[in-house]
């Protein structure tokens, strides 16, 4: 069985220079940042598809019944309290 130690310590000498060749004064976001956004997306896409389906249930139109239930002389304006 090969020694584990040895390969990783290689491993990481190959990848020095990589990380090297990364700007120190450059910040970025990252994997974290991408799966944040995302999964914000879709709670906005979730949020979304949603309202749309409670603003289709709403009837803006009003009913026979509720126009017959106000008072029919609105002419009159409520006394005003005194005291």
């Amino acid at each position: 069985m090969p020694d584990m130690s040895a390969s990783a310590g290689m491993a990481v000498t190959h990848l020095v220079p990589l990380a090297q060749e990364v700007d120190q004064n450059k910040v970025t976001p990252g994997v974290l940042g991408f799966i944040v956004f995302a999964v914000m997306a879709l709670a906005v896409w979730g949020l979304m598809k949603s309202m749309n389906r409670h603003m289709g249930k709403v009837d803006f139109q009003e009913s026979p019944e509720a126009r017959d239930e106000e008072p029919r002389n609105s002419s009159s304006a409520p006394e005003p309290r005194r005291g």
